[in-house]
């Protein structure tokens, strides 16, 4: 029983890496068409900020201040970028 424990264990984890694998190749390829070339307008250069303010948030996630600014600044964006009624 604990071998068949370890051995599920082991496939998890190998899933797990690479399942990270992946998503930092996506992260790469995304990464490097942002900086492939300047925003044309207002609302490509909204998405490169909703990126980085992401990648921003994961990374101060214990820090309520932060976290909330980092939440209202992308709620900003979202109503901002919405097309004109």
């Amino acid at each position: 029983m604990m071998a068949q424990k370890a051995t599920e264990l082991r496939r998890l984890a190998a899933g797990v890496a690479a399942d990270q694998a992946a998503l930092k190749a996506k992260r790469d390829a995304l990464e490097a068409q942002l900086v492939a070339e300047p925003a044309a307008d207002w609302h490509e250069a909204a998405a490169k900020v909703r990126y980085l303010l992401t990648l921003l948030a994961e990374r101060n996630a214990d820090d309520p201040r932060r976290a909330t600014l980092i939440e209202r600044v992308l709620a900003d964006i979202d109503r901002l970028d919405r097309p004109a009624q």
